[in-house]
């Protein structure tokens, strides 16, 4: 029976990491969820449950510095990108609501959440329409942009961590 129990167990383990990497791929689109870093804790789980023997403690280092770079890469990407395009600090916080409201109507809605909530909140600034519809663009840019860094960096840290697994 403890056989059977620990066989259990270490399932369970790797459940648990496998769909810990899972909704942090998920979370690279779904902006609720802080997705690199929480792939990140699901590949060291994977490393603890390996026993650190083919992933070591350094591959791990640098794939964690991945992950806040990940972070960093998504909120620089789409308050510069809103920026360039002219956008003020209320269109900025207005494609951050926005992209949060999105959320809630899938795919559609996190495109257009940044733009609608950069628009709505450079209006709101007394800006002209023009202005505000350049400064949406700009928002929906920077997400877009913010979001395919996050997938280049996740794609590298698993290619990283497969080759350090295997090799």
């Amino acid at each position: 029976m403890e056989g059977f129990f620990a066989d259990g167990l270490v399932w369970l383990g790797w459940f648990t990491a496998i769909s810990l990497v899972l909704i942090g791929l998920a979370g690279i689109i779904l902006p609720i969820l802080p997705g690199v870093p929480v792939m990140w804790v699901g590949l060291v789980w994977m490393a603890w449950l390996g026993g650190f023997e083919t992933v070591g403690l350094w591959t791990l280092f640098w794939l964690g510095v991945l992950a806040v770079l990940s972070i960093v890469v998504d909120f620089i990407a789409t308050a510069e990108g809103a920026r360039r395009f002219g956008a003020g600090r209320l269109a900025i916080l207005g494609a951050t609501l926005g992209l949060l409201f999105g959320i809630f109507f899938g795919l559609v809605g996190i495109v257009l959440g940044p733009f609608i909530g950069a628009v709505v909140g450079h209006l709101i600034g007394k800006a002209t329409l023009d202005a505000s519809m350049r400064a949406g663009v700009g928002a929906t840019v920077g997400v877009v942009a913010g979001t395919l860094a996050k997938g280049v960096i996740a794609f590298l840290m698993l290619v990283w961590f497969a080759l350090a697994w295997w090799f």
